[in-house]
Order: C-alpha cells, then sequence, then structure tokens
C-alpha cells in the first residue's frame, strides 16, 4: 500500500479529522515540496522555530490534527495542479501528492498491465516524447501501453534494446535529444487535428458518463441524490442526440458504477469524438458540523464547465467544447454563471478525445434543486447539452449564435 492509500483507507481527508492519516498527509506535502507551516523538516527544526517532531515551546502545534493551516497548504498545492481547489483530500488530490515526489530518473520505469505507475516523472517522459512525434496521446501521467510503444521507438532510433523500460540508459538519451528538440504543442496539434477530421465526417459518436451509481449516490440534498438526476439528464440527451443522428453510448445504467478509467476506456473502445460526464454539486459542511446525508441549504448555486488542464498543459479542443457547453446552458436554463475552467481530473485527463465535466447546478441549494426536481428543466438542460455537441462540429461560417440552434426532440414514447 502506497502512502497516498494510506492517507485514504478511510475515505477523504477535510478540516477537523485529526490522527495518523493528517500526519501522513503532511509528510506527502512535505515531499512534494510544499511549505507547510509547522511541520516538522528533515533532520532539523520547522520553519517556525519548532522541533524537528514539530512541537514548538508552548506544546500546541498538533501534527495530527487538520486545521486551517493545512487545509491552506492543501488548497495551495491543489490550484498549483489545476486541481479543484477545496482543501479536501480525495482521490484526486492524494493521487497527485503520491505522484508529485518523483523526477524522471528516481526509479525505472516499465509498463505493468493492471498497475500502471503514474506519476510527476512518467508526465515528464510523456512531455519529451510528444516533442519528439513519439507518442499520439496526452500527458496523462501514466505509463500504459501507448507511452510504452513509444519508448520503445525511441529506444530502436538510439541502437539500445527495445525493451520499453526507461532506466539510466534510455532517460540519458531523452535528456541529449533534449538540446535539439523544442517548440509547439503536439498535444494541440493533434487534438485539432481530430476534431477537423471528426467535422468532416457524418454520424459522431458521443460517451456520455452520468457521474456516481450503484452504490454511490454522489451528492444529496433536498429529497435529490445526485446519481439519480444525471442519469436521467443522461437519457434526455441520449434522445435528443439519437433523433438527429448522433450515436450515444452511455458509460452506466442505474446500478452500475464506472470509474473514470473505465469510461475512458469505453470511450476509446466505441471511438467517441467527445466526452461528456455529467455532475451536481453540493456545499459539504466541515466535518462534524452537521450529518452528510442531510446537507444543509447554501447559498451556492450555479452552472460550472471544466475541460483538462494540469499545470504545464490543456486540452485546446475541450476547453472550446467546454465554452459551448456553458454558454448553452447558460442561454437555456438561466442558472447562475459560475464560468468555465481546467481540470485535471480523472475523466478529463484520461479521455483521449475532447472532454467536459459539467456541474448543472447544487442539490444543497433550494432554488437549484427545484429546478433541476422540474423534468422541463431537465429537458431543457438535455437541449442545452445537445445544441453544444452540434455546434461543435460545425465550420466556423455553420455557427449559430447560442441558444437559438434548433434541437431535434427526442422521441415520445
Amino acid at each position: 500500500m502506497s502512502q497516498a492509500d494510506h492517507v485514504l483507507r478511510r475515505g477523504a481527508l477535510r478540516r477537523g479529522d485529526s490522527g495518523p492519516r493528517v500526519s501522513a498527509l503532511r509528510d506527502l506535502l512535505l515531499r512534494a515540496g510544499v511549505d507547510v507551516p509547522g511541520a516538522p523538516r528533515p533532520g532539523g527544526a520547522g520553519p517556525d522555530g519548532t522541533g524537528p517532531d514539530g512541537t514548538g515551546p508552548d506544546g500546541t502545534e498538533e501534527l495530527d490534527t487538520f486545521g486551517t493551516a493545512l487545509e491552506q497548504a492543501v488548497r495551495a498545492f491543489q490550484q498549483a495542479r489545476g486541481l479543484r481547489a477545496d482543501g479536501v483530500v480525495g482521490r484526486q488530490t492524494s493521487r497527485a501528492l503520491d505522484g508529485a515526489r518523483w523526477r524522471l530518473g528516481d526509479r525505472v520505469l516499465r509498463y505493468v498491465p493492471g498497475h500502471l505507475l503514474h506519476g510527476d516523472d512518467v508526465v515528464a517522459l510523456q512531455s519529451r516524447l510528444l516533442s519528439l512525434g513519439l507518442l499520439d496521446d496526452r500527458r496523462d501521467g501514466r505509463y500504459g501501453p501507448r507511452t510504452e510503444a513509444g519508448v520503445q521507438e525511441l529506444q530502436r532510433s538510439c541502437g539500445t534494446a527495445a525493451d520499453g523500460v526507461v532506466g539510466p540508459a534510455t532517460v540519458d538519451a531523452l535528456r541529449r535529444l533534449d538540446r535539439s528538440v523544442g517548440g509547439g504543442d503536439a498535444s494541440a496539434l493533434r487534438d485539432a487535428e481530430r476534431t477537423a477530421q471528426a467535422r468532416r465526417r457524418t454520424g459522431h459518436v458521443v460517451l456520455v458518463h452520468p457521474a456516481h451509481g450503484g452504490d454511490d449516490p454522489g451528492a444529496l440534498g433536498h429529497g435529490l441524490r445526485e446519481a439519480d438526476v444525471v442519469l436521467d439528464l443522461a437519457q434526455r440527451l441520449e434522445g435528443r442526440l439519437a433523433a438527429s443522428g448522433t450515436a450515444v453510448v452511455l458509460s452506466r445504467g442505474a446500478t452500475q458504477e464506472p470509474s473514470a478509467e473505465d469510461a475512458a476506456d469505453l470511450a476509446d473502445a466505441v471511438g467517441a469524438d467527445v466526452v461528456l460526464a455529467l455532475h451536481c454539486d453540493a456545499l459539504t459542511p466541515v466535518r462534524g458540523s452537521a450529518d452528510p446525508a442531510r446537507l444543509p441549504a447554501s447559498p451556492a448555486r450555479g452552472v460550472a464547465t471544466f475541460s483538462w488542464g494540469s499545470a504545464t498543459s490543456r486540452s485546446v479542443e475541450g476547453a472550446r467544447l467546454a465554452g459551448l457547453v456553458h454558454r448553452e446552458v447558460l442561454a437555456r436554463t438561466g442558472l447562475a454563471d459560475l464560468r468555465t475552467h481546467t481540470w485535471d481530473t480523472d475523466v478529463l485527463r484520461l479521455t483521449r478525445m475532447p472532454a467536459v465535466r459539467v456541474e448543472l447546478g447544487y442539490l444543497t441549494s433550494p432554488e437549484d434543486a427545484a429546478e433541476l426536481a422540474d423534468p422541463a428543466f431537465r429537458d431543457r438542460c438535455a437541449e442545452a447539452l445537445a445544441a453544444a455537441v452540434h455546434r461543435f462540429f460545425l465550420e466556423a461560417d455553420q455557427d449559430v449564435p447560442t441558444g437559438l440552434l434548433p434541437v431535434v426532440a427526442a422521441p415520445s414514447g
């Protein structure tokens, strides 16, 4: 079990938690180069004069307590990494912390099916392979079969054994080549070319990924479950896109709970042109302040859309699709505008095609929840999403103003 797995073995960490997992989190932040107030530094005093064990002269420093200072350090790390800066250490943040401790050359990299290595060293490797034209994928930070194929091609060109294992000799070859290669974002160029090819075809394929499902209800509020709301939205969207000749694949039914990796693999398998991940949001209270199953009303409300982006790169076509989705939803529903953002979250990072995550309202908002409970409102949301998908594949001279593209209604019955 990795240290990141240890941190999350009993669920997400947030302000108000305490215990050994919090101490492990502090260690992960330090290894990632984050300045953690009051945390001990290897072999000496802390930044404010604390001793090697992190306790100050008055004994008030608590290394196993998740307080405000630690939350601020987590938020700073999340913001720098393109993650959602909510101060909660969930799966995404924990994985990023675990990966941040690796630099290219620190360890031997190889493809192990079912146990993919991930980390900053893999991202650095993928960036260099992309610049050399040896990788046809984005920098997802996983040492998978496409990355292995790129390494093997590099090794063949250098006259070494093409075993796909990145050891000292392969790292040295990359460093020598770095001095002669540069310029451009190969990943962005590939994104644009994929969209151009899809635009020239008829019969597009859209993967719709309604979040959660199975035993995971997602966000809760005002009698609504996120998993139910987004599945209903997905089915309404499926009908509208199918009626206009677009093939739609849903990643789940009512009882399934596919992971982000499952959704990305399915998108590849069906040859999806775009991916839409549907979510609703909720303002979760600090642990211990309320029953998480009965979330209080909150002032937070509105729609936000996200495309893939990290500290070093982004999906240009994903950002364009996110903008179209966001504007259509605003024009057709009247939800509050929470803007478009980049986010280095799994379902966006792992998909090769343009992908958008849309957060359609807050279930903890009385106003948003009342709208989302209305079937007519869900129809308008589905129309907005369908219009955005259609516009994404139009040539510039064929596009229409936001909110005016007619959408074929789903067949009745």
